[in-house]
This record gives structure tokens, sequence and C-alpha cells, in this order.
């Protein structure tokens, strides 16, 4: 039959009405069952040819919807965060004291606002690692710079907490040089304390500083401060995972959603987000725990001035010259120029004989070795035989 289904119901009904018609072979004529015959009849008499049409199969109530203010709520939150999903909304909503659905109902509130994402593929997830305390490590880079309308490009430097993912510094940098890293690094160790170590690629400012020598200035000042200077494996950005996805995590609800004007707006806005990653926004890596629940500052404060370098009386103590070398039993030493100034110490390896270690304040940054056959003069050596960190 070529006509349309309005069009069958109509003839259906109106020959449904004739007198001395039987019903029951009339809709097996028309292909339906009396219950559907009878249910089509009862809508023409009550609303004429419009009750023929199809009607919706959504219930008229739904005890179990969420209320409009449990909505609202949810979609206002969405709104200031647009980046958070439902398991970041209902505990940022538990934490305000406000009534909160389970996860998967605020993800159906968002998609039923067509504010969910294209589904991703799955992923399976990274084996997490992370230190048992606070401070035991921290994590530094630079997030990739942007331009600014002014001109100047930002340089976003970034610190986390191993531990608890804690931000300790989000700096609106002008350039990614050690003196800049340095005058950012201060404040947080004021107020945070030190850590035990520090965690850094192998670019500048803190590597790269000299073909042979690994350290910098920056990294020979953390040093004097105590504090181990670590480098994850060359191009192997997993190593400093944490920080990477807090760069993810600073581009996806910070730096993607402004338009910069210049570096004196993002030192305006990068501590307010700082304050809202770390006390309000929940973590999926903490059980929903915003960073700050986890972390505590350091118990060894920043020192008013640089320790002197001292060292035991049985070391050997060398003043290292401008040029980055130094002579030791009739050998020239290249140390690196980072260290011009500076007084190392070297003792008897313990480990093997002709050899010696090199220390620079109490850190082993080196060796040299005498158990070979002698060098012509004026042969420069290294006592970097691989990288010591």
């Amino acid at each position: 039959m070529n006509t349309s289904i309005m069009s069958q119901r109509y003839e259906f009904v109106l020959l449904a009405q004739q007198r001395g018609v039987c019903f029951q072979a009339l809709c097996r004529r028309f292909g339906v069952s009396r219950k559907t015959g009878y249910k089509w009849k009862r809508r023409f008499v009550a609303s004429g040819r419009a009750g023929l049409a199809d009607r919706s199969r959504r219930p008229h109530g739904s005890p179990r919807l969420s209320s409009r203010q449990v909505t609202a709520d949810v979609l206002a939150l969405r709104q200031a965060n647009p980046a958070w999903g439902g398991r970041k909304l209902r505990r940022r909503l538990q934490d305000l004291k406000q009534a909160a659905p389970s996860a998967s109902t605020c993800t159906a509130i968002l998609r039923r606002a067509d504010l969910l994402v294209k589904d991703r593929p799955a992923v399976r997830p990274w084996q997490r690692f992370q230190r048992a305390q606070p401070n035991e490590l921290w994590q530094m880079d630079f997030k990739g710079h942007f331009a600014t309308q002014a001109g100047p490009r930002c340089h976003p430097l970034t610190v986390l907490d191993d531990h608890s993912r804690f931000n300790l510094v989000l700096a609106a940098s002008a350039d990614q040089t050690g003196r800049t890293v340095r005058e950012a690094l201060l404040p947080a160790f004021r107020t945070y304390g030190l850590p035990e170590a520090i965690l850094c690629d192998n670019g500048a400012p803190w590597g790269q500083g000299d073909p042979v020598c690994p350290y910098t200035s920056l990294t020979i000042w953390l040093m004097q401060l105590g504090v181990r200077v670590l480098h994850g494996r060359p191009y192997h950005p997993q190593t400093q995972g944490k920080d990477e996805r807090f760069h993810r995590t600073l581009h996806l609800e910070l730096l993607s959603r402004h338009t910069w004007s210049d570096l004196a707006h993002c030192a305006q806005e990068f501590p307010r987000y700082r304050l809202r990653y770390n006390c309000e926004r929940p973590h999926d890596a903490l059980g929903g725990d915003t960073p700050v629940i986890h972390y505590q500052p350091s118990p060894r404060s920043l020192p008013p001035h640089l320790p002197q370098i001292e060292y035991p009386a049985n070391y050997l103590i060398k003043i290292v010259p401008a040029a980055g070398d130094f002579v030791f039993k009739g050998q020239s030493w290249y140390i690196g120029r980072a260290f011009a100034e500076l007084p190392v110490g070297l003792r008897p390896s313990p480990q093997a004989d002709g050899q010696w270690e090199v220390f620079f304040s109490h850190h082993l940054i080196g060796q040299i070795n005498l158990s070979g056959p002698p060098s012509p003069k004026h042969t420069h050596h290294s006592i970097y035989p691989q990288n010591p960190t």
C-alpha cells in the first residue's frame, strides 16, 4: 500500500465505525492487533484526526530525575570550569556542602545539555609512581611559551610536588634563563621550605650549559642549598610525567581560554588559577582530593645566606680556576666553568686504587682515574666519564 500511516489509520477508524463491520477481521486486514485497533478508535473519538499521530513514549513523570536546582548547580559549576567532568563536579559540590548527585548523574546532566566532548578512544592508564612524602621530590620545567598581544612571549615556569601534585610555582616568565628560575624559586623556598631533590630535564637552564660538564650555575646554587638535582632520561618526558600532565591541564583550563594581552595579564591570572588548582579542583589521581590536602611545607627552611662550603680534614681542596680545570698529580682535569672560583674536595676512592672522588659540598660529582698510563703534557681530562645524575 502506498498510502501513509496516518491515512491508513484514518481509513481504519472510519471503517471501524460502520455498522455491521467485523472489527476483528478489519484489524487483521490492516495488520494491527485488536488492542491497537481499539486504541486508535478511542483516540479518534477523543481528538479527531489529530489523535492518530504518534505520541512521545517519554514518561509523564520521572521521580528519579534530578531536581532543577541540582541541575542548575551542576551546569553553573561546569560553566565556571569547562574542562571538568562528572567526577570532579560531584566532588567539588560535596566540598561546597551542596547537593551532589552521583558522577554518572552529573555526566548525564552534561549530556542532556550537550556539553560533552566526543567520546575518546580508550587508553590504557599509566602506572603511577609517586614519592612517599611531600618535598621528597619536586618536578620543574617550562611550559611551551606563547605570544602575547603586546609582543613579548610568556614562558610559564612550573614546579610540582611529586607526592601531592601541589603546584608550588606557576610563574609568568619573560625568558628561560637560570636567573629567572632562581628568582621564581626563592619565594617558593621561603614559603614552603627546601625539597630534598628537584627533577629537571636536560635542557637549559638546568642542563646543557657545557658540552662536557652537566652542571650549570643554577644547579650549583641548588646543590649549595642542599638540594639534589636530578635529570630525566634524554627524549623521555615520561620521567616528569606529573609536571607534563599539569602542563596539559594548564593549557586546557587556563592558557587556551584567554587572549593574553601582556606578561602583566599573565602574572595576574596565573596566581588565581594556581589557587583554584591547589585548593578547589578535585584531582583524580588523589581520589578526588585537592592537592593541598596531601601537601605540607618542608621542615628545611631557606637559610638567609648560602652555607659555607666545607670539607672534612682528609679531603684535598682545589679552587677551580675561571677556565674550569685544575691540576692534580701533574695532569689537568676539567670540571666545568660553572664551578669557577668555587672549592671542590678530592678524596681517594674507597672502591678502587688509583681513583679519586670529586665532591662539591657533599655531592659526588665525578671521579679521577690515575690507574692508566700517564698522558702527554697539556692533555685535558674530564672528571665526567658519564652523567653523574
